[in-house]
């Protein structure tokens, strides 16, 4: 009920948000695995391939937040959108273009900086290989941030016309902070900065808006839902639907088993049937019991 292109690109971001947190673990297993080494020694290809991996779900995450924005935009400047028209090119820039920058950084590294797990201090044109895709999204999502907000407040204004101006700022909060997890905007903060700027302060922030990013904007655009709590409500009215048949049929059937009153229609059963066929019939009624 729920296949359309927004549900889609929604899954997709859901899924890179898990890829991201997969590849926090695995970079970690791999990196840390022998306590006695030090990782910054490693030059193994399972680190690089894990330090690889790690890099690409970043980039596909910022992409599909780039792509949550284009559709958005779109929304709101086409009357009409066709949705096999666009899903597919979403797609395909999503994860095709993580893809890309990814190949030409492994082929980068290999040839220019072929160190350690390549989770080194990168320079030059090697570190600009991830970044500037990176930073280029992320300012994308923050002019359509800007543009949407600027729709937003005049579609209000329209509506609202002459009433209260406290329930217009109210809808507009709301809908911005509704957009600022599922833009990305918070990472706009520190992006522009030099990497030694305000370095532990970066850490904790950058770390705890990002490790609770996916859970927000599934919690604002699945869970929160209403079609969406509306179908998982008929589901478990459905199951328990099921569960009470099905124990209704299991204590009729026991019910029926153990009655007095089939018991007494036997007996009154066995007064019309011939002698012969009576003691058959108890005989029978003994083995079985």
């Amino acid at each position: 009920k729920f296949h359309c292109t927004r549900n889609y690109i929604h899954m997709h971001l859901f899924v890179s948000f898990i890829l991201r947190a997969v590849a926090v673990f695995t970079k970690d297993a791999v990196l840390f695995a022998d306590e006695t080494m030090d990782h910054c020694l490693m030059s193994t290809v399972a680190c690089k391939a894990a330090v690889a991996f790690f890099q690409f779900s970043i980039l596909a995450n910022f992409f599909w937040l780039l792509i949550e924005g284009i559709y958005l935009q779109t929304l709101l400047l086409l009357t009409f959108v066709s949705n096999k028209k666009f899903v597919w090119w979403f797609i395909f820039t999503g994860w095709g273009a993580p893809t890309a920058v990814m190949f030409a950084w492994v082929l980068t590294r290999i040839h220019q900086q072929n160190t350690g797990c390549w989770d080194d201090d990168e320079n030059g044109v090697v570190l600009w290989i991830i970044k500037g895709p990176i930073l280029l999204t992320v300012l994308i999502n923050f002019i359509i941030f800007i543009n949407v907000i600027r729709i937003l407040v005049h579609k209000l204004k329209s509506q609202e016309g002459g009433g209260s101006h406290s329930s217009h700022f109210v809808r507009l909060a709301k809908s911005t902070l509704l957009l600022i997890p599922l833009f990305g905007v918070h990472y706009i903060v520190f992006a522009f900065f030099p990497e030694s700027t305000g370095l532990e302060a970066r850490l904790y922030i950058e770390l705890g808006l990002g490790s609770f990013q996916g859970f927000v904007v599934a919690l604002l655009y699945c869970f929160s839902n209403a079609e969406v709590q509306t179908e998982l409500k008929k589901q478990l009215c459905k199951w328990q639907h099921q569960e009470y048949l099905t124990f209704t049929h299991k204590h009729g059937a026991l019910s029926r088993e153990t009655s007095p009153v089939n018991y007494v229609t036997q007996l009154s059963l066995l007064d019309k049937i011939s002698p012969k066929r009576r003691t058959s019939v108890l005989q029978d009624g003994v083995t079985t019991v």
